[in-house]
């Protein structure tokens, strides 16, 4: 349910009209329910009607509004249409509905055409003693025509040289863009990537590694790569800078969380953007180790620099432990932090990311329904309300 721009100016002792519609028993018609309540009393009302099954149909401050001859919480069957004198008919617009980010550039450089980038920087992000490689790849996006432009939370598309076991050309792979749209040198010409080399054992007990993270982990400043894209409209942020904006990300998940900080709070960035953030933000980060929490200086930086506004949480699996004196996840940083999460997500300007492996999903989510049932909550409703309203964004691989 959206408030009208006129009801979001006001103050909470306004008063406000919230008419809503529900069934009543038997075949008897459906009503019309009228409630006259200041903002402040939006939550306990919006509970008790969706308790009810009452639908909201609108919400308008009382200064708006024609004088009536009934009062807040009476209901009213809803008319038979025959018998009501006929009005003239609304005059609507025929122009198409905008559709949600619109302006936002998708498939530039297609897999049968794509663009042939060279690589400007190579450098690992873990330190001594960290579990795998991952790195650091930034592509020159100069010589692109037409230009290869994208927003924070985007990904673009790798295809690695070479050819598989069939002899055929390898497939693309999508990585997430880890570098804002001015890129990491502010002049809107290179995007970069964080990648993990992907590295385990098949059912033989042979050591595998991933074919296209291998070929960007190793490829050296000057080499040519095939890019492709951007795509995806899942991760993007809100315009408001007053929203709330709280990440949850494991490894590589990082990629867009750092689009995003260096977005709110990178001085460079932020005099190249005209973006003034001013809500809060917190990252929730989860890494096995000290050595592999990726971007970690920047992150401590930023919240040194602006303790108002960002706030950074470490879960590290094999040196911290939880409550239960297991290995420390970041699902269980998210109960530690439930209450505080929840009032976050209470506020509408508040929007949740998600990103990292498949595999976290269900302890997330075993997390915030432990944590939405403290406050009375049920997670499984709320969850597709906020999906629906682009508040719960995700992106696993």
């Amino acid at each position: 349910m959206r408030v009208s721009l006129a009801a979001a100016g006001q103050s909470d002792s306004c008063l406000f009209t919230v008419v809503a519609s529900g069934p009543q028993a038997g075949s008897r018609p459906s009503v019309f329910q009228t409630h006259t309540v200041a903002m402040n009393q939006f939550s306990a009302l919006f509970k008790q009607l969706g308790a009810s099954g009452a639908k909201i149909v609108s919400v308008t401050p009382v200064s708006e509004q024609i004088p009536a001859a009934t009062n807040g919480n009476e209901s009213h069957p809803v008319p038979d249409v025959a018998k009501v004198a006929p009005t003239k008919k609304k005059v609507t617009s025929t122009a198409p509905k905008a559709k949600p980010h619109g302006d936002v550039p998708v498939n530039t450089y297609k897999p049968k055409n794509p663009y042939l980038g060279k690589v400007k920087d190579n450098y690992s992000l873990v330190k001594d003693g960290a579990i795998g490689r991952v790195q650091h790849i930034t592509f020159d996006l100069s010589e692109a025509d037409p230009k290869l432009q994208y927003v924070e939370g985007q990904s673009i598309g790798i295809i690695p040289e070479g050819t598989d076991a069939k002899g055929k050309p390898h497939k693309m792979r999508l990585y997430s863009i880890a570098s804002t749209r001015h890129g990491d040198n502010y002049e809107d010409d290179t995007v970069s990537l964080c990648v993990r080399q992907l590295e385990y054992k098949n059912d033989e007990g042979e050591q595998i590694f991933g074919v296209c993270s291998t070929y960007l982990c190793d490829i050296e400043p000057g080499s040519s790569v095939k890019i492709t894209g951007p795509v995806g409209k899942e991760m993007l942020l809100p315009d408001d800078e007053e929203a709330n904006i709280i990440m949850l990300a494991t490894g590589t998940g990082i990629a867009p969380m750092r689009t995003y900080i260096r977005r709110m709070f990178e001085s460079r960035e932020r005099k190249a953007n005209g973006w003034n953030f001013k809500g809060k933000a917190w990252l929730f980060m989860g890494a096995p180790k000290t050595a592999n929490l990726l971007y970690d200086e920047d992150f401590l930086h930023y919240e040194k620099e602006f303790p108002d506004n960002f706030r950074y949480t470490k879960a590290i699996s094999r040196e911290q432990q939880n409550s239960k004196g297991g290995r420390m996840y970041i699902q269980d940083r998210v109960l530690e932090h439930a209450d505080e999460i929840f009032t976050m997500i209470e506020d509408p300007k508040t929007h949740i990311y998600l990103c990292g492996l498949r595999g976290m999903e269900p302890g997330i989510d075993e997390a915030m329904t432990a944590a939405a049932a403290a406050k009375g909550i049920d997670w499984s409703e709320l969850r597709p309300k906020l999906k629906k309203a682009h508040r719960w964004n995700v992106e696993t691989y």
